[in-house]
């Protein structure tokens, strides 16, 4: 039986070496072939499949494409047009100074509103510091990614500072990618930045959305002790769902972490988080979350609809409602947050220089 089974598995290749010929043919055949796949394949098979093929002699099997079939939106998701005045004046003056907005590089729905100033004429933008590259990559955010973006700009602190003032802004936001590839992860480049406005601008009112710093005290506390009025920090969304949304290097217990060492270090200062609706969440899970967020001293929170940048990036589970929304903002007033933002097109920092928000600022900076 065993010399029946080697004689079997032997016989294709005694069947080549009794006609060499006919072989090489072969084999130059499938060598052309694979130079004529490797230029027209289709997309959907890889440079490597098309090896397998050479190699096996027998086709690639394609791999089932999962259906694309995207959430239809729903009407309350519809925005203004992006065309006042405020918001030309502004977008002229980002495209001078060659800085890059989180409005714009996230792809921000409310970008019209925010930067024309909505009902009462405030235009808030979100400045994003350190680049526009990021060393992470969260399955729900389009900013690009590399292990090792460009260097920062040290001349960035006087730029921003010089900019927001020339805006005629009363409250800017800052965010910046994650920026892991540095040795203080950026924390003394953004305490630079907040300082440099602070300087130039002392009535400014500065909000600090922040990486998590892989939760290194030391580098929180160069950012919360900067002189910056809110510190934001976003766990973006449930515990049981952030290893699906987030990069590996981040996590719910260390966001919050994040926050609670803020009010540790800096009890005058507002600290503030985001979570995203309508990625698989459940009531349970959302009413857990908000207990832990006040159990970490948390002031503000902000809850909004996903939507998804692209067809690469993790699609949408549900549309939350407006109502719903309502829910949720009732709920976590009541839970002692002292403001709340929530809405299908509510983002961290939408609306963030609106009134009630600025006056529990300067009531905290009146403590001080």
């Amino acid at each position: 039986m065993f010399h029946s089974f080697l004689s079997r598995s032997s016989l294709p290749a005694s069947r080549h070496l009794l006609n060499p010929s006919r072989h090489l043919s072969s084999q130059s055949t499938r060598l052309e072939s694979l130079r004529e796949k490797l230029k027209t394949e289709d997309s959907t098979l890889s440079s490597v499949e098309v090896l397998q093929t050479f190699a096996s002699g027998s086709a690639p099997r394609r791999k089932a494409r999962k259906s694309s079939r995207a959430l239809p939106k729903p009407d309350w998701l519809r925005v203004r047009p992006a065309e006042s005045e405020n918001f030309n004046k502004l977008r002229t003056t980002v495209r001078k100074s060659g800085l890059a907005t989180v409005c714009e590089e996230a792809r921000c729905p409310n970008i019209g509103e925010c930067w024309g100033g909505g009902d009462d004429g405030t235009a808030t933008a979100t400045i994003m510091i350190m680049g526009d590259t990021c060393t992470r990559g969260c399955s729900f955010c389009s900013v690009k990614t590399s292990r090792r973006p460009p260097p920062v700009d040290t001349d960035e602190p006087k730029k921003v500072a010089e900019a927001v003032k020339e805006w005629g802004l009363d409250y800017v936001v800052l965010t910046s990618v994650d920026r892991d590839d540095m040795p203080d992860q950026g924390s003394g480049h953004f305490r630079a930045v907040v300082q440099a406005i602070k300087r130039e601008s002392p009535e400014m009112l500065v909000e600090a959305l922040t990486p998590d710093f892989q939760g290194n005290v030391e580098f929180i506390d160069k950012v919360a002790t900067s002189g910056l009025d809110v510190y934001a920090h976003n766990v973006e969304t449930v515990e049981r769902l952030q290893r699906r949304m987030r990069d590996h290097r981040a996590n719910y217990w260390q966001s919050l972490g994040v926050l609670e060492r803020v009010k540790e270090v800096n009890s005058n200062i507002v600290t503030k988080t985001s979570l995203m609706l309508g990625v698989g969440e459940t009531d349970e899970d959302l009413t857990q979350t908000l207990k832990d967020l006040r159990s970490a001293n948390v002031d503000v929170v902000t809850f909004g609809q996903y939507l998804q940048p692209s067809k690469r990036h993790m699609p949408v589970k549900a549309y939350v409602t407006p109502e719903k929304f309502q829910e949720w903002q009732e709920v976590a007033e009541g839970m002692g947050f002292k403001y709340v933002a929530s809405g299908p097109l509510v983002r961290s920092s939408y609306k963030a220089g609106e009134f009630f928000l600025k006056a529990l600022v300067k009531e905290q900076n009146q403590k001080v």
